[in-house]
């Protein structure tokens, strides 16, 4: 019997990997990963490391790999059911052993049918000269946004009545019951009547980056408390996976991201030509959503309010996005309190320098660093030099460390030469390291012959590698299983060459097409540990990589290729085996 997605994703968030694996590893820290000597295989260098921003786990020399349950499979020798029992009565969960039948199931698109038809009733009110006219003139006059702004975003009013929206949304055909569960309606203990849960509330969307409308955010025209109303999680939005704005801004983040807190913030920054902002959504950053902006750009600036409290966030975020490998810059505005304020006072140019002249991450990190030690002791000023040292060698370009080097150089009161030279060792001991990596990677590369988790791999490499970078990115996007299921990308398990590939590939989109949706802990259950191993080292060589469509429809066009070659070769049809040489070298011309 399967064991039920929600209790899996449960086990799987209640098991720290650190601490979980730290019981049979000794780990020590590397930038933001952990390594050491694999378990599972005899090592002098370690190569086993574990990744905290995403709690999973990959060793580079045997290609061990896969989350907290995967790990105890392996380390215990116990199949999925047994180590998410050993795990659930770890972190005190009950496995149910029943069949799965709770009540607040509901399938995703029934969800987004609903917030779809919610949006729409939205709009239309605040189009209303009757009913939207004051909040039509709060958006237009007070914030000075344009009708254009005003449709791109399809923002809306919730007018100021208990049960508009209710009887609009149950006039289509939806219960009361459902409303509670999309977070559109709450019942009254008082009278045990529905009522609407946003009231004389602006209404801004929320859209996911295939774009369907998974929730909402409303901020009150009456200052009731709250300000802003956010949806809470529902069978189709994880508040701590989704981002505001993300379905505009990932066309034009590849170079940075800006991160905002609040949604007019974000929609002033869009306005004024900077669309690559986002923002979370009324809660403080979570590390699902780092790893979300790791997906999609390179560099993240924050901009948070000037007030103590997005300070204090700021540092939150600047942890979590440099864990995940972000480079984090800090945007400090002066004589405005939020961007939206800045824009309106000094113009978008003006903006535009402030986020040019933003500051990296570096200070703020050299800061927290000498305040733990007693820099005025020579131990306190070796120990905090060697922080500063390994801080600054994360650095790629030459120029910024050499500016770092400088910096901390005059503050510590140590030779820029001397840091300089400590910088390189760790730098020339980080490439080592990496080399060798890489080289046992091409090694187990050119092992596809007597690859036990994938034995087809061997009779066509260059289809083998194609599906990697098609099952990597579809493991780690969710915009491009849905250009798969959408039909944009025609793709099926029968175009596949391995076993292996088609069998990830089905798995990946059932769980995708189910009502909860797609879940990397789910997936370990229909895979031995070893097979989780190989996939995760799919995740792992597509992370930090382009990965844009164009890179998985040229996958996809390579694969059908050499799938069609090798039909037509063990059918013997030789008019079929030209006809698919030619079209691969039409293509190789391109």
């Amino acid at each position: 019997m399967l064991i039920p997605r929600n209790v899996i994703e449960e086990i799987a968030q209640r098991n720290d990997i650190l601490e979980v694996v730290g019981s049979y590893v000794r780990l020590q820290r590397s930038g933001s990963t952990f390594k050491g000597l694999c378990p599972f295989h005899s090592e002098k260098t370690p190569s086993f490391t574990v990744f905290p921003a995403d709690n999973s786990f990959y060793c580079f020399g045997c290609g061990a790999g896969g989350d907290v349950i995967t790990f105890i499979m392996k380390a215990e020798n116990l199949d999925f059911s047994a180590a998410a029992e050993y795990l659930a009565n770890r972190a005190g969960i009950r496995i149910p052993t029943g069949p799965d039948t709770r009540a607040d199931s509901m399938p995703r698109k029934r969800v987004y049918e609903i917030n779809l038809a919610a949006a729409r009733f939205f709009r239309d009110n605040l189009f209303d000269p009757k009913t939207g006219q004051a909040a039509m003139r709060y958006l237009t006059e007070e914030r000075g946004l344009s009708m254009a702004v005003i449709r791109h975003f399809g923002l809306g009013y919730a007018p100021n009545s208990f049960d508009m929206l209710g009887n609009y949304l149950r006039g289509l055909g939806y219960s009361t019951e459902e409303l509670q569960k999309c977070y559109l309606a709450g019942i009254s203990q008082r009278t045990g009547k529905p009522y609407d849960l946003f009231r004389n509330r602006i209404i801004f969307p929320i859209i996911d980056t295939s774009g369907n409308v998974i929730a909402f955010g409303g901020r009150s025209m009456d200052d009731t408390p709250p300000k802003y109303l956010n949806s809470s999680d529902t069978p189709g939005f994880k508040k701590s996976r989704n981002l505001y704005a993300l379905n505009y801004a990932r066309k034009n983040c590849a170079e940075s991201m800006i991160l905002c807190e609040g949604y007019m913030d974000v929609i002033a920054l869009h306005a004024a030509g900077f669309e690559n902002a986002v923002a979370t959504l009324g809660t403080a950053i979570t590390p699902e959503q780092a790893r979300i902006m790791a997906r999609y750009t390179k560099k993240v600036i924050i901009s948070y309010d000037s007030d103590a409290a997005g300070q204090n966030a700021a540092d939150r975020a600047m942890r979590l996005l440099g864990e995940v490998g972000l480079e984090v810059r800090v945007l400090k505005l002066s004589g405005a309190k939020d961007p939206d304020e800045y824009i309106k006072k000094f113009g978008k140019d003006r903006f535009r320098l402030e986020l040019e002249g933003s500051k990296s991450g570096f200070e703020h990190k050299f800061i927290s660093i000498i305040a733990k030690y007693d820099t005025e002791t020579a131990e306190g000023k070796i120990k905090a030099a060697g922080e500063v040292c390994k801080v600054i060698a994360d650095v790629g370009q030459s120029v910024e460390r050499d500016v770092y080097i400088s910096y901390a150089a005059e503050r510590l009161g140590l030779s820029a030469e001397s840091i300089k030279n400590d910088v390189e060792r760790i730098r020339r001991r980080r490439a080592r390291e990496f080399r060798q990596r890489e080289g046992r990677e091409v090694v187990s590369a050119a092992k596809y012959f007597g690859d036990k988790v994938n034995p087809d791999a061997a009779k066509n490499v260059a289809a083998a590698a194609a599906e990697e970078v098609i099952l990597g990115l579809l493991l780690l996007y969710d915009e491009y299983r849905y250009a798969v299921e959408e039909g944009e990308i025609e793709l099926s398990e029968s175009d596949f060459f391995t076993t292996f590939g088609g069998r990830v590939f089905s798995c990946v989109m059932e769980l995708h097409k189910s009502d909860e949706g797609f879940s990397y802990a789910a997936l370990g259950q229909y895979f031995t540990a070893d097979e989780a191993g190989r996939i995760q080292s799919l995740i792992r060589k597509r992370s930090g990589l382009d990965n844009n469509i164009e890179i998985l429809r040229s996958a996809v066009r390579t694969l059908k290729e050499e799938k069609a070659i090798a039909d037509a070769e063990r059918s013997g049809d030789k008019f079929a085996l030209i006809r698919a040489k030619r079209e691969k070298a039409k293509r190789g011309q391109q």
